[in-house]
This record gives structure tokens, C-alpha cells and sequence, in this order.
């Protein structure tokens, strides 16, 4: 019953918060029905003792509290856009501090401010030229054309919810090279600070030790450091499939914290759990402690546990609970953050389908445990392939030959790239020689990418890749992974 009872909360929640970022929902009415609800659980608990009214109540009044939390969200994130709205459109002078680490692309770099005061605040994407070095927590005076962000279409034809893809993270507002002043600097909190801090040396030192254009796609594999591709590097992974590479997902974290295991794996078995969860503690260090690396550094170590227990179903329980958790926090990533969907995906992938689709690797070695992270890799692949699919619009022909050829040498590539800056940060020529390593696995990675993405038809673009036929497809992937336990679930609940 208390299984029963916690996954019924847990996807209640879940698909009430769904729900209402999709549909708009009177909250009157919402709040009708979880009074309704209450009662009858009072009534089937006490009165009735009917266990399925109990199971359905409480389906009903967790899912209005999905969507009343929703809401809540929703309204403050309104609030918000709202407090700068008559100014819209106009030239304006404001001040402000840096919250986040710049982004620096290739011709520009962005910075969130934060500014107005007391409990009037909210955030405002600034875009200006290289020529100035701010950092996090820099207090500035800024001035120039208060914008609304605007969604815009790809190179592939899509829509890209731009105006949603800021609203998640409280940015309403835009403002294009503003004149800036820094007023002062180290405004910031001190552990954030730190790890910026950290995060740019380690950047630094492995840089130093990877030329480019080398060291940008091992930025992008560690760090998911992909602001400073340029069109053509970026469209390359996009025509051969590989993008999911330098996403900062779960995944990515996973493997390079397998590898440590594997390096440990001659010490006791939780001192090699341990080594793991230590590799994620130093991934999340040097990705700046983001909110993005945390839930992929949650995702990876829900994945290691199992991996290494062989507990999937105890561990599946706490990734529901942690993806739960997450939403709570922030209702709006449930729908507009792409990164929080692939962790979520990946990690299920590397818990449940990788061991399923071993056994058809078995002509792969098992030296280096390359048959494992053959297995793994393609999982992961496989499982996020149709919301690619659906977020990008990319189907790429030559996709598996060239995610054969790379998949497997990533793990090892990662793991020399991480040790590269860790090396350079106790000194610079102790980061040689593994500096020249990860230059010779890049080098190939990136020989394999431009040749498949150079061929004639490599991809072909679908700008409206059916919603429903992306959800069809992953309703046969739940079956096929639980269709057992969902049968026995159902079971149990007529029981």
C-alpha cells in the first residue's frame, strides 16, 4: 500500500504540474476539487473503507497540488515580468549586480543582472561586446533599450521558446550592449565566488594544455561549455548526431565518475561508490556549482548506486523522488528545461536499458570495461534520440556509425581532459603529458564529426516532429522496460 500510495504522489504531482503548464486551469476550481478530494479520503478512510476511492482521492488532491504549485510559480514569475513593463520599449538608466557567471560566446557575452529593490526585483539579460572582463557579482550601472525577449525560429525550422526558455530562470527582460560601468566588484556570495573562481583556473590550465579547436570540444564535453562554438563547429555535431555529447546532462557526469570507479575499483566496493560520488563532487565544483550541474551531478549519482548495488528499482524510487524534488522547486523546468529532460532521460536509460541491451554486445571486449560503456553509451543514445528529435528537428543518417566510433572513447576522453585541469591547477607542466593525450583522442573525435558531417545528405530536418508521435514512441520504451511492474502494480491495486 505505501508503495502504491507513494508513486501514485509522486506522478500525481508531476502530471498536475504538467498539466497546467499546458492547459491554463481556473484556480477556484482547483481548489474545489481539492477540498472535494480531502473529504472523500476522510470519508473512504473512516466510513467506506474503500481502498480504491483512497487511491483515487488521493490522486485527485495531489494533482491539484500540482497545479496550484504551478500557479503559485506562474504568478511570481508574472509579478516579476511585470515591475519594469511601463518602462518597456524606452532608453533607460538602472543599476544592478551580476548574479551568474558571464556567458561568453564567440562575439559577445551575456551577464544577468539583477536589479531594483527590496521585494520589487527582477532579471535582465544584458548582451555586450569582449572588450570588458566582468565577473560574478560585479555591481553595475548600465543604460540602454529595455526589450521583452522574443521567441525566434532555427536554423532548422523550429520554434524556439525563447521567451519561456529565460522566464525559468526569472529573466524578463533583454537589453542589447548597454553602456556599463562596474561600480564594484565581489558583491557575490562567497562559496559561489570560489567556485567560479575555481572553474575559470581549471578552464584556464586546460586550455593551456589543449590547443583549440580541440579545446572547445573538450569544454563542451566536461563543463558543457558550448557558448563559444561558432555556427559551423556547432552545426557540424547537429548534422552527425553527437550534440547530445556536450550537453551538461546526468549522462555526461555518469560516465567520467564510472571511469573513477572502474580506477578504484581494487579498493573495497563503497570505497569505489565513494570515489565515484567524489568525481561528482569536483564536476559540480568546476562547473561553478550551476543549478544545471547539480541536477546532473543528483541524476549521476542516483545512476552510480544503482549501477554499482544493482538496485535499480530501490534507486528508481529516489530518481522519481529527486526529479520530484526539482519540480518542486522550480515548476517551470518540468516543460522548459531541455537539460533537466535529457538528465532525466539519460539516467533512465543508463539505470534500466543498458544492462537489458548487454547481452547484444557481447562480441565488444571486455578489457577496459569497454563492452560496459558500449552498453551504456548507446542506451543513453538511443533513449534520447526521439526527444532530439523533437526539440531539434535533426534526423541524421549518419548518426550510429559515427556515434560507434566515438561513444566509446569518450569516457576515457573525459576522464583525461578532467585530470588535465586538475593536474594544471597543481602545476602547469604536470598537465602536459595528459594535456597531449586528450589532444590525440580529440583530434580523432573530431576527425570522425567532420567527416560524416561533410557527406553528402549526412542529415535531414523535420521542423514539426510530431509531439504525439515522440510521446507514442516513449510509451513503447515504458512498456517495454515496465511492463511487468505496471501490470503488477495495476494488479496489486485491484487486489
Amino acid at each position: 500500500m505505501r508503495d502504491r500510495i507513494f508513486y501514485i504522489i509522486c506522478f500525481s504531482f508531476l502530471f498536475g504540474v504538467l498539466w497546467r503548464s499546458f492547459v491554463f486551469t481556473d484556480l477556484y476550481l482547483v481548489i474545489l476539487f481539492g477540498v472535494i478530494a480531502i473529504a472523500l479520503i476522510l470519508f473512504f478512510t473512516l466510513i467506506s473503507k474503500d481502498k480504491w476511492g483512497i487511491l483515487f482521492s488521493v490522486f485527485v488532491l495531489v494533482f491539484c497540488l500540482g497545479v496550484f504549485r504551478f500557479h503559485i510559480a506562474d504568478l511570481s514569475a508574472s509579478n516579476s515580468a511585470g515591475i519594469l513593463a511601463e518602462k518597456m520599449g524606452q532608453k533607460i538608466s538602472l543599476s544592478g549586480k551580476i548574479v551568474d557567471e558571464p556567458n561568453i560566446g564567440e562575439n559577445s557575452q551575456k551577464l544577468i543582472v539583477e536589479t531594483g529593490d527590496g521585494k520589487e526585483k527582477t532579471n535582465i539579460l544584458l548582451s555586450t561586446g569582449l572588450d570588458e572582463d566582468y565577473k560574478y557579482g560585479d555591481e553595475i550601472n548600465f543604460s540602454g533599450k529595455l526589450e521583452k525577449p522574443e521567441n525566434f525560429i532555427t536554423d532548422q525550422g523550429k520554434e524556439f521558446d525563447y521567451v519561456n526558455y529565460l522566464r525559468k530562470d526569472g529573466i524578463f527582460y533583454i537589453m542589447s550592449y548597454p553602456k556599463i560601468e562596474i561600480v564594484s566588484h565581489g558583491n557575490g556570495g562567497k562559496i559561489k565566488s570560489v567556485l567560479f573562481f575555481v572553474k575559470e583556473k581549471f578552464l584556464e590550465k586546460m586550455n593551456s594544455a589543449i590547443t583549440g579547436p580541440e579545446s572547445l570540444l573538450m569544454g563542451g564535453l566536461i563543463l558543457g561549455e558550448r557558448s563559444s562554438f561558432n555556427q559551423a563547429f556547432r552545426q557540424s555535431f547537429v548534422n552527425t548526431g553527437t550534440i547530445h555529447i556536450v550537453a551538461l546532462s546526468g549522462y555526461n557526469v555518469t560516465i567520467v565518475a564510472e571511469w573513477f570507479m572502474k580506477l578504484f575499483a581494487f579498493l573495497p566496493k563503497n570505497t569505489g561508490i565513494g570515489m565515484g560520488i567524489l568525481a561528482i563532487l569536483l564536476f559540480i565544483v568546476m562547473t561553478g556549482g550551476s543549478s544545471t550541474a547539480i541536477r546532473a551531478g543528483l541524476m549521476a549519482t542516483l545512476a552510480l548506486i544503482a549501477r554499482a548495488t544493482g538496485r535499480n528499482y530501490d534507486v528508481a524510487r529516489a530518481l522519481i523522488l529527486a526529479a520530484l524534488f526539482m519540480v518542486f522547486l522550480n515548476p517551470l523546468l518540468l516543460r522548459y528545461d531541455v537539460s533537466f529532460q535529457l538528465s532525466f532521460l539519460a539516467t533512465v536509460a543508463v539505470i534500466f536499458l543498458a544492462p537489458r541491451i548487454e547481452k547484444y554486445f557481447l562480441w565488444v571486449p571486455k578489457h577496459f570495461e569497454l563492452r560496459d560503456i558500449v552498453s551504456i553509451t548507446v542506451a543513453a543514445y538511443v533513449f534520447v534520440f526521439p526527444f532530439i528529435l523533437y526539440q531539434m528537428g535533426n534526423f541524421s543518417l549518419v548518426a550510429l556509425p559515427a556515434n560507434v566510433l566515438i561513444l566509446p572513447l569518450i569516457p576515457f576522453t573525459m576522464m583525461i581532459g578532467f585530470l588535465t585541469g586538475l593536474a594544471g591547477l597543481i602545476w602547469s607542466g604536470l598537465a602536459v603529458p595528459f594535456g597531449y593525450i586528450s589532444q590525440l583522442f580529440l583530434h580523432y573525435e573530431l576527425g570522425v564529426i567532420n567527416f560524416f558531417s561533410n557527406l553528402p545528405l549526412a542529415a535531414f530536418y523535420f521542423p514539426y516532429f510530431p509531439l504525439f508521435l515522440t510521446l507514442i514512441i516513449y510509451i513503447y520504451f515504458i512498456y517495454r522496460l515496465f511492463g511487468r511492474n505496471i501490470k503488477s502494480f495495476f494488479t496489486l491495486l485491484v487486489l
